[in-house]
C-alpha cells in the first residue's frame, strides 16, 4: 500500500471514530441515560483530537501522536466516569463503560498507527 493511500486510510478512520462516537452519544448516549450531561466529556477528546491534527498541521507522524492522545483522552473520561460512580447508574455497568470505551480507544490506536505507517512510507 503506497504511503498517500494509507494515510488517506488513517483519516478516514479518524473521522469515522470522531463521527461514529457523536453519533452514538446523540443517539443513546455513551455512559448512563440519553442525554446524560457527562456525555459532554466526550466533546473534550474530540477537542484533543481535532487541536493535536492542527498542530501536527496534519502531518502523518504528529497526526500518529495526535490520536494517541485521542485515546488517552477517551481512556481518562472512563477512569473520571467510573470514579464518580457512573456504574451505579441503572443503565451502565463496569463491563458496559469499559468495553464501550475501549472500543473506542483501540479505534483512535489503530488510527495512530495507520498514520505511523503512513510517516514511515
Amino acid at each position: 500500500m503506497t504511503t498517500a493511500r494509507t494515510y488517506r486510510l488513517a483519516v478516514a478512520a479518524s473521522l469515522l471514530t470522531a463521527l461514529l462516537l457523536v453519533w452514538i452519544i446523540g443517539a443513546v448516549g455513551l455512559i448512563g441515560v440519553e442525554g446524560d450531561p457527562f456525555d459532554r466529556l466526550y466533546g473534550g477528546v474530540l477537542a484533543v483530537g481535532s487541536a493535536g491534527a492542527l498542530i501536527a498541521r496534519f502531518r502523518p507522524r504528529g497526526m500518529a501522536r495526535a490520536m494517541i492522545a485521542t485515546a488517552l483522552a477517551q481512556m481518562l473520561v472512563t477512569v473520571i466516569a467510573l470514579i464518580v460512580g457512573k456504574q451505579h447508574v441503572p443503565v451502565s455497568s463496569v463491563p458496559e463503560i469499559v468495553l464501550l470505551n475501549g472500543f473506542y480507544v483501540a479505534l483512535w490506536i489503530g488510527s495512530a498507527w495507520l498514520f505511523r505507517k503512513a510517516a514511515r512510507g
